[in-house]
């Protein structure tokens, strides 16, 4: 895994994650079968392990895309070149 998020945005991640993650467990200990707070708390670990390896898969996925984008929009410019092939179009076609 190469790393693809800055330091600064890792902090970000850690500190904003642990902040989820203290706030899903307050309530869960409090009303255990609750289903919202479980599901923040899963993200905020998400949050906090992306930052600590520096790693985003969404990011990841978001780079790719637009490489892939920009690769294939310069095969579309060849690919659709006009090509002289000598023959005059009919006269009701205007060019």
């Amino acid at each position: 895994m190469r790393q693809n998020i800055g330091l600064v945005n890792a902090l970000v991640r850690i500190t904003c994650g642990l902040t989820i993650v203290a706030w899903a467990t307050s309530k869960l200990v409090k009303r255990p079968y609750e289903t919202m707070p479980f599901v923040a708390c899963i993200l905020g670990a998400m949050k906090v392990a992306e930052g600590i390896t520096r790693f985003c898969p969404l990011t990841y996925l978001f780079e790719e895309s637009v490489y892939y984008y920009e690769e294939d929009e310069d095969y579309d410019d060849e690919y659709y070149e006009e090509v002289d092939t000598g023959a005059e179009a009919p006269a009701d076609v205007q060019q």
